[in-house]
């Protein structure tokens, strides 16, 4: 059987010829030239659900340690999430250098100290808000309430598909739940809706929902594809009588690609195949999704963060454009984010541990296989955490400074922006950087103005950095 005939018995999911080519094709973007040379044509996105502590991570400030259990006097008013201030809490952790750059980073992020002078470190970022679900929202689309798209929809959008048999925006969820707002991080609102991120969830039984018809006597081959192909005229009928509305042909590319992606995702999310040293690397567990996972402990982080970052590697290298990986999910007892109201110690840890080693064995791996210099990789969460202690052992919400860091894509490493003495506060509260001005600095490295990428939405030109944004010069090449 040709590949013509095989794709053919898929026809029931299809409106158009499109997987009838005999010929690879890719779906184009919005752009058809870009505004300038890129640096980059992919992306990852890692987000710490919860509110990462940065002064316990990449943000090492040794005033805390100095003033552990003194009262804390940042000399204003302090207007916390959910308490009081505390005393000053230095971190359980011990700092030191990594590095030819000597980069102090916490033991927690050790495993980053091997691929430390590739990272570009942003100390100074501020957020908006210290709700969770707006935060959130923030950092994932540029805004801090619902109706607006996510990056990975406004990448999708702008540059199109490499390889029709995969989605162009794939997100890699906690194996726990969703993080605050749910799909609305991954969500393409005004844009054409097949832009929306496609949930995948590795090391699950079923790891994409609804991609294979369940297994049942009643159900054959034959009367499955008899049944699509009704649901085929029907959709058709549908649509034609409502050609402006996006949303079905956004649907039936949805089983266009259903039918490829039983040929090539399974292909994409099987480890199994390779190198055990590689395996290894990421820190993957011999009892793979079976990994005890009762109490939150640093062999199952390990396990389910690298495995996510595995498979955004051989999603990347099969062309999808946008990866979204998520650590942490909603709020739940006992707690499985990184809101650590309670005990920085025990959550931080483990989570910590969990994505450093994968984050470090996903940039060497891209490193040796030459695709870190055209793959950016953002690390963030919605803000970061106080300086001072909630209760005894947690800290608070810190909307007012936390990091990020990049790499990959022609960002050169190094520190740029400071906190301030106690990591409360940019060091230079007139230079912030905000998170549009990350956005902004994410498209001009995959070849796009940021202020030249809109859709005119209500009567507004949107884009994904507002009306504002800077492109982060100094550490770009």
């Amino acid at each position: 059987m040709n590949r013509r005939h095989f794709l053919t018995s898929f026809s029931g999911l299809a409106l158009s010829d499109m997987l009838l080519r005999d010929q690879a094709w890719a779906e184009p973007g919005v752009l058809r030239a870009l505004h300038h040379p890129p640096r980059a044509k992919r992306v990852v996105q890692m987000f710490m659900a919860g509110a990462a502590s940065h002064v316990d991570m990449f943000d090492h400030k040794p005033l805390l340690s100095k003033r552990d259990g003194e009262p804390w006097d940042p000399g204003e008013s302090v207007e916390l999430f959910q308490s009081t201030p505390g005393a000053c809490f230095g971190s359980p952790w011990a700092f030191k250098p990594y590095g030819q750059s000597g980069k102090m980073l916490s033991e927690i992020v050790a495993p980053l100290g091997d691929v430390v002078d590739d990272i570009a470190f942003v100390h100074n970022v501020v957020g908006k808000t210290g709700v969770h679900s707006q935060g959130t929202l923030l950092q994932t689309t540029g805004f801090n309430f619902p109706g607006f798209p996510s990056a990975g929809s406004w990448v999708s959008y702008a540059l199109g598909s490499e390889n029709d048999n995969l989605p162009t925006f794939v997100v890699l969820p906690d194996h726990r739940g969703f993080a605050s707002n749910g799909a609305k991080n991954w969500a393409t609102a005004f844009l054409p809706a097949q832009h929306q991120g496609t949930v995948i969830r590795p090391g699950n039984a079923v790891p994409i929902a609804d991609l294979m018809p369940p297994k049942s006597g009643f159900i054959t081959p034959t009367s499955d594809r008899a049944g699509l192909d009704v649901l085929a005229r029907l959709n058709a009928a549908h649509a034609a009588e409502r050609t402006g509305d996006d949303r079905l042909s956004a649907r039936v590319r949805s089983y266009e690609l259903a039918a490829a992606m039983q040929l090539s995702a399974t292909d994409a999310l099987d480890v199994s195949h390779e190198p055990k040293y590689i395996r290894d690397l990421y820190g993957l567990a011999a009892e793979g999704a079976g990994v005890d996972d009762s109490a939150i402990n640093v062999k199952a982080e390990t396990e389910f963060f690298g495995r996510k970052c595995l498979v955004a590697r051989r999603l990347l290298e099969r062309g999808v454009r946008f990866v979204q990986i998520w650590s942490g999910n909603d709020n739940g007892f006992p707690r499985r984010n990184w809101d650590s109201h309670e005990d920085v110690k025990r959550d931080h840890e483990p989570l910590s541990l969990g994505m450093a080693r994968g984050a470090s064995a996903l940039i060497q791996d891209l490193k040796q296989r030459g695709m870190l210099e055209d793959t950016i990789l953002l690390w963030t969460t919605e803000f970061g955490r106080m300086p001072c202690s909630q209760g005894s052992k947690g800290r608070d919400h810190n909307p007012f400074v936390f990091t990020n860091w990049l790499c990959g894509g022609g960002i050169k490493g190094g520190t740029y922006g400071e906190s301030d003495e106690w990591g409360f506060k940019p060091a230079d509260r007139a230079n912030p950087t905000l998170v549009y001005d990350v956005h902004a600095t994410l498209l001009h490295q995959l070849g796009i103005d940021h202020t030249k990428l809109t859709v005119r939405h209500n009567g507004i030109d949107r884009r994904l950095t507002d009306v504002h944004g800077h492109v982060l010069r100094e550490m770009t090449r």
